[in-house]
């Protein structure tokens, strides 16, 4: 028990907790969407984005989350622009405004003289240096996200699946498509003390993609993501907290480990079904019943 709870015993690692499970809930949401519409290299421009918005906040002395949130917002409505502007493959979008911002980012940080800690825990992530300010940045942000989501979550569905029949039942998939990308930066500035840009992609995408193994029901599958964001950042933190090491690497660790287990035995899993075929066990009966 003593385990348990000796850790709750300092406020840092209270305020990590609640950012850590926020971050959880927030990339589930979103991160179904983004696996589901296939766009996780998305995810990871974005992340990279970020960072020069977070040089530029450090250098005019304005918070990081502000200056992250306009370069990411910005990137992501400039992905989407090219996109149908210049009919050219969002892949392709992606991989220019990659480069650049991110290029960009490098330079400005190359400009700065000395070592600069708190630039390199947003490359890292470290959500041990959460403050009580940024906590309530974070829950008032990623809040923000969870209700836009849950008051556009049937048409954000209906146009992830069939963006054709969206647009001519009178939705306006263009503008939702813009909305999303913003929600998907917003998504990933949450997550950037907590993991860090480089790591924050796998926030995003692993708990919704183990998911994905386990369940073919959408609103299940949004909450078992919740649910595996969450005790994953706990489970991370308690990891770090007791051996050491970076928080934003175990806690993704973690999302990995779980995923594994998911990929050889979930129910929907590839390895599972065809084990269920030569054992004629519930797996199988289980990745038909949810087909």
């Amino acid at each position: 028990m003593d385990l348990l709870l000796e850790p709750l015993s300092s406020p840092l690692i209270l305020r990590a907790l609640l950012a850590s499970a926020m971050v959880g809930v927030v990339c589930a949401v979103v991160g179904t969407y983004v696996v589901l519409r296939g766009i996780a290299f998305f995810g990871d421009a974005i992340a990279h984005a970020g960072f020069p918005g977070v040089v530029i906040a450090y250098m005019v002395g304005i918070p990081f989350y502000i200056g992250a949130a306009i370069a990411a917002v910005a990137t992501a409505l400039a992905i989407g622009w090219v996109t149908k502007r210049a009919g050219i493959r969002q892949d392709t979008a992606i991989g220019v405004m990659f480069a650049g911002t991110f290029a960009l980012g490098v330079f400005l940080f190359s400009a700065i003289q000395g070592y600069v800690a708190d630039l390199f825990s947003f490359l890292f992530g470290n959500v041990l240096a959460i403050g009580t300010m940024d906590l309530v940045a974070l829950l008032v942000l990623g809040a923000g996200v969870v209700l836009t989501v849950a008051i556009l979550w049937k048409e954000l569905l209906y146009a992830t699946f069939d963006p054709l029949g969206a647009a001519a039942s009178g939705i306006n998939v263009d503008r939702l498509e813009y909305l999303f990308l913003v929600l998907v930066a917003l998504t990933i500035v949450v997550s950037l003390q907590a993991v860090g840009i480089i790591l924050v992609v796998a926030m995003l995408i692993t708990p919704a993609a183990t998911a994905q193994l386990l369940t073919v029901r959408f609103m299940r599958l949004m909450v078992f993501a919740a649910i595996i964001g969450i005790s994953s950042s706990v489970i991370g933190l308690y990891a770090s907290y007791y051996l050491d090491v970076a928080s934003g690497a175990t806690i993704v660790l973690v999302q990995t480990l779980m995923f594994g287990l998911a990929l050889v035995f979930g129910p929907r899993s590839a390895l599972a079904q065809r084990r269920g075929r030569r054992q004629g066990g519930p797996a199988g009966q289980v990745a038909e019943a949810d087909a």
